[in-house]
């Protein structure tokens, strides 16, 4: 072979190893067919020695460009849209004025309304009636009790049974009357087996208790029994230590005494709310 031919030769194999093509075969060109205008293709002599590519080099590590020794940032994040939400405006017929707004306080029947027939908690299954509350709208004097026992279930209204015949008493006993004050409970329905009110049901229930001590703004709160104090006052120490005193509630007074039903398992214990009533009397009796 000639040396320019040779030299030609090994500058394409460089040509094509720069290119990746590392491997070469020698075809056999006797059976070849002829290439278009070209005529037939003429063998290479066969002692023609095929060179052998060169083993690869190692490839070398990509060099880093100066952008990329930087280290980047976190990416930008385009700020999402503010989304405005606002209630939905009322909507009422065209040939309607719209509703008016509520003019001073709730009162006790838009509460009692608002209540419906209860099914927000698990006691409404079990009751026979809601027992919201009796008494006058007007009231100074508010009582609060646990909750409401058989004979107020059947009724509707609250203590009517055997403490609700003691509380009566009590009242009669200091001057008071039952028409001039109001009486609740904590509960509206009658935990099954006169149970003591679960905390799920009183969380479903008091906040109707509280609108009905805004709606009444009574001058004396009278708690009575543990369930009571604790809603009302948030305050968990035992019932006979913090009876017979008066707490701030609300801008009004409270007062905590024991439940009459204790009263009616304990009866050496009537001389307790005997004297509760009477600081009640005498609260009341004060000028306001």
């Amino acid at each position: 072979m000639e040396e320019t031919t040779r030299k030609e030769l090994a500058a394409w194999l460089e040509f094509y190893q720069e290119l990746g093509i590392e491997s070469f075969y020698r075809r056999d060109f006797s059976n070849a067919a002829p290439l278009a205008g070209h005529g037939k293709f003429k063998a290479p002599p066969a002692e023609m020695p095929v060179q052998k590519a060169p083993s690869p080099m190692p490839a070398m590590p990509a060099r880093k460009s100066a952008a990329s020794s930087v280290p980047a940032g976190p990416p930008v994040i385009a700020p999402p849209a503010v989304q405005t939400i606002r209630p939905p405006a009322p909507t009422f017929n065209l040939f309607e004025a719209a509703p008016a707004p509520l003019s001073g306080p709730e009162t006790l029947e838009q509460i009692r309304q608002d209540l419906g027939d209860c099914r927000r908690c698990k006691l409404a299954p079990t009751r026979k009636t809601i027992v919201f509350g009796e008494g006058n709208s007007h009231a100074e004097l508010m009582f609060i009790g646990e909750g409401p026992g058989a004979d107020e279930d059947e009724q509707g209204l609250p203590f009517v049974g055997r403490a609700g015949k003691l509380l009566n008493r009590m009242m009669d006993a200091v001057g008071l009357k039952r028409a001039d004050a109001y009486i609740c409970n904590v509960v509206k329905c009658r935990p099954p087996g006169n149970r003591t009110p679960e905390k799920d049901e009183v969380d479903a229930c008091s906040p109707f208790l509280y609108r009905q001590i805004e709606s009444l703004k009574p001058r004396l709160i009278c708690c009575l029994g543990a369930p009571a104090v604790r809603t009302v006052l948030g305050i968990k120490e035992g019932i006979t230590k913090i009876r017979g005193r008066f707490y701030d509630f609300a801008g009004t007074k409270a007062l905590a005494t024991v439940h009459p039903a204790y009263v009616l398992r304990n009866p050496r214990e009537e001389k307790i709310l005997r004297e509760d009533f009477e600081k009640i009397r005498d609260f009341l009796r004060e000028a306001p």
